[in-house]
């Protein structure tokens, strides 16, 4: 690997401050209730020890809380979207910046950027399961802050950080979780603006629900979206690399 993968210091940390920040999920995950109700994280473990005593589906429901540190948690209304991506992780769902063990929330800049970015990847799931053309799965948009100092990739010029083999995006990551890092953001592979990859989920906030949307699969790529309020539907062009 290049230095610029293994050594933090060659790395430029750029304040990110994004108002009205953009991530797109699929719709049938229902909120967390042990994180969207309970506002101080520091009850949750009492909580939970006492509430699996009557209910053993709730570990499952929740995840693995030992994976985000105490100080990092976050609780109350629209928590759940924040969490759960570092809650919920497993070693068969891999990320850009993650194996799998660990967590990492992606937040796009804009709309448009997080609508490539999720068509991209519902495409390859839905070519994976050989499925028939039509309007598919339903998602919905987030819209929130992002507050944070972050490990700057996007004037490297490593490719190999953006491509499809995700080996040394992982190993940087890792490399900069060692060192404390709170993240990375780096130029959107599938749209034109960029990303973050957030190793902690108190550094967005204020989530709240946006649109909700229809992904139509035409057996080749996700070619349209939907506004199911509307109805109004969206012609996606893949952006010229």
């Amino acid at each position: 690997m290049t230095e610029f993968q293994t050594d933090p210091a060659a790395i430029p940390v750029t304040r990110t401050d994004w108002p009205a920040a953009r991530r797109i999920i699929r719709s049938l995950y229902p909120p967390i209730d042990l994180f969207e109700d309970i506002a101080d994280p520091e009850d949750w473990p009492l909580l939970m020890s006492a509430e699996q005593k009557t209910n053993p589906r709730l570990a499952q429901t929740i995840g693995n809380l030992d994976l985000v540190p105490p100080a990092r948690r976050v609780g109350g209304e629209g928590a759940s979207y924040l969490m759960a991506p570092f809650t919920h992780t497993s070693t068969d769902r891999p990320s850009r910046f993650s194996d799998g063990r660990l967590g990492v929330l992606y937040i796009a800049e804009d709309f448009e950027t997080a609508v490539q970015e999720t068509a991209h990847h519902h495409a390859r799931f839905m070519a994976a399961t050989d499925e028939v053309p039509g309007w598919t799965s339903q998602f919905r948009e987030l819209v929130l802050r992002v507050g944070a100092d972050l490990h700057d990739i996007r004037g490297s010029g490593d490719t190999a950080l953006l491509g499809e083999d995700y080996a040394a995006p992982q190993a940087l990551a890792a490399v900069l979780r060692g060192h404390g890092a709170d993240g990375i953001l780096y130029p959107s592979v599938r749209g034109e603006g960029a990303c973050v990859g957030l190793f902690y989920p108190d550094l967005a906030h204020d989530p709240r629900q946006g649109r909700h949307l229809d992904y139509h699969w035409n057996g080749d790529r996700v070619d349209m979206i939907r506004d199911t309020a509307s109805g109004d539907i969206f012609r996606l062009i893949p952006p010229e690399r």
